[in-house]
């Protein structure tokens, strides 16, 4: 008789974490009255421009004091909840309280220059991409392990914020933590804004991930993640990331394809 236990503890996690009412971000100019402070300068290496990262100065206010603002005090409270960062297209990031209280990361509204407040998105196929209303940058001047990272978490567009629970159950149901630890975080960080998986994730393509594992065998898997563009020519989906060796990439690809099957697929379930 097949054990039903991780898929209802999957449906479980699933129901448990639907979304928390999200909290409208104002206008720029409305937070600056409501904060009565200056806008800070932050420089940081670009992670989202055509021809490589440079160095870019930014607007804007460290994170932490607009969470303190926007949330109160209890975003701080528990370091595996997530702050869930929505932009205008339906792209979603879901990062830990941990990191933010790790790394200084600026929620920013202009450039310092005066410049267009847009980038180049190289990886997604995407030209002269506004940034407003706020943009989540990074302190990664000076942070190697930062700068590896890339820009998956550097959401753009965003307007709505809310705290939500660690996502860990709806990633890990029952014993899969004790293998698949590693898979479910790579994941969440470079998949999630934009697809789901059993319907926890983005809105931007809410295609799931875990049903696409099993319909893909893993040569066509390895190029959907390693050469999205081959596949269909002009995709804004970005390919894993380059800060990976080659061999790396295949094989982190070749473990995502293997987490992904091994998750139950969650019963449908109409929020």
């Amino acid at each position: 008789m097949q054990d039903l236990t991780p898929t209802l503890l999957l449906a479980a996690a699933l129901f448990a974490a639907q979304p928390a009412e999200a909290l409208d971000l104002p206008a720029p100019a409305v937070l600056q009255a409501s904060l009565a402070a200056k806008l800070q300068t932050i420089e940081v290496l670009e992670p989202h421009l055509s021809g490589g990262q440079r160095q870019v100065r930014y607007l804007g206010y460290p994170a932490p004091q607009l969470l303190d603002h926007l949330l109160g005090p209890r975003w701080r409270k528990d370091a595996e909840q997530e702050i869930e960062l929505r932009a205008l297209d339906g792209f979603v990031s879901r990062i830990p309280v941990a990191r933010f209280l790790k790394h200084a990361a600026f929620l920013v509204v202009a450039r310092a220059d005066g410049a267009a407040f847009q980038v180049d998105n190289q990886l997604q196929n995407e030209k002269a991409v506004a940034l407003a209303p706020y943009y989540l940058v990074w302190d990664n001047l000076r942070s190697p392990e930062l700068q590896a990272e890339g820009g998956a978490l550097w959401p753009y567009q965003v307007a709505h914020i809310s705290l939500r629970p660690s996502s860990r159950a709806a990633l890990l149901p029952g014993q899969m933590a004790k293998r698949w630890a590693t898979q479910a975080a790579w994941v969440q960080k470079y998949c999630l804004s934009c697809h789901q998986v059993n319907g926890y994730g983005g809105d931007k393509l809410p295609l799931n991930l875990a049903q696409r594992a099993r319909e893909l065998d893993a040569a066509a898997w390895q190029r959907q993640l390693l050469s999205p563009a081959s596949l269909k020519p002009g995709s804004s989906m970005p390919a894993l990331p380059d800060s990976f060796s080659p061999a790396s990439r295949a094989s982190v690809a070749a473990q995502l394809h293997d987490y992904l099957k091994a998750l139950p697929l969650a019963p449908k379930v109409l929020w």
